[in-house]
């Protein structure tokens, strides 16, 4: 990431990412051209793929990076509508693939590349199901888990040698592509708008929340999950919910 002044305003230079098959949408391509960004196919569970990605995003961006952020989800037992208690545990292997473990891969290439800025930071965006239980949610809340804990346990080495910043995002049910295939999803989303003593925070609220955290103000923030929910993660009941 290149960044410079303008009009008072920080500005930042950045590549963007989709898996091959995705891009066919087009949704990417209007963005880049917004952003005047650079898109770099990648498939997040090919070792081979994030390390091209990293490569040719340093030669984009003219050096080393200074953040970067993990937004990937997907559950073939969700998509396929299969019960919790009745997974098919090959698909839900590509669920920790897809969804968790390439965390892990993004930020070992990362990691043998030395492709982080020192300071940097490292985000991957999550959900509560990882602490609390949704039964719709699936599997995914064990895959969401298993991201949070990825970012403890490399936020330790990223920290220790180049003082560079590994957190997650728990943010508000969002309406996304990954969440409406939720069975259940409309209604939960606006229990959570009631129960939440703010509402749910929008995704442009959760945008401005990752520059935040990509910004030298939170520089000794790390190895933290933070919820950015509009206060749910605390609540217990709320009167607004039961139309009290």
């Amino acid at each position: 990431m290149e960044s410079s002044r303008t009009r008072g305003r920080r500005r930042c230079k950045i590549t963007l990412t989709n898996a091959p098959v995705a891009m066919r949408f087009g949704e990417i391509n209007k963005l880049g051209e917004k952003l005047h960004a650079e898109i770099i196919p990648a498939d997040a569970t090919s070792m081979d793929d994030l390390a091209n990605l990293f490569t040719k995003s340093q030669e984009a961006l003219g050096g080393k990076l200074d953040f970067v952020l993990h937004s990937i989800g997907m559950s073939l037992n969700v998509r396929k509508g299969k019960e919790y208690t009745d997974l098919n545990h090959e698909w839900m292997l590509k669920t920790f693939d897809i969804s968790s473990i390439s965390f892990h891969k993004m930020m070992q290439v990362l990691w043998k590349q030395e492709a982080m800025n020192d300071w940097g930071s490292i985000l991957a965006l999550t959900y509560i199901a990882a602490q609390r239980v949704f039964p719709d949610y699936n599997e995914m809340a064990e895959s969401k888990a298993l991201l949070e804990s990825f970012a403890r346990s490399f936020g330790y080495h990223f920290g220790t040698r180049n003082k560079v910043r590994v957190n997650t995002i728990s943010q508000s049910p969002t309406m996304t592509t990954a969440g409406s295939g939720v069975k259940g999803f409309t209604e939960f989303f606006d229990y959570a708008d009631k129960m939440s003593p703010l509402g749910n925070a929008s995704a442009e609220a959760c945008a401005n929340y990752c520059v935040m955290l990509f910004s030298d103000l939170t520089r000794s923030v790390t190895m933290q999950n933070l919820y950015h929910d509009g206060g749910f993660s605390t609540m217990g009941m709320n009167p607004a919910a039961l139309n009290l």
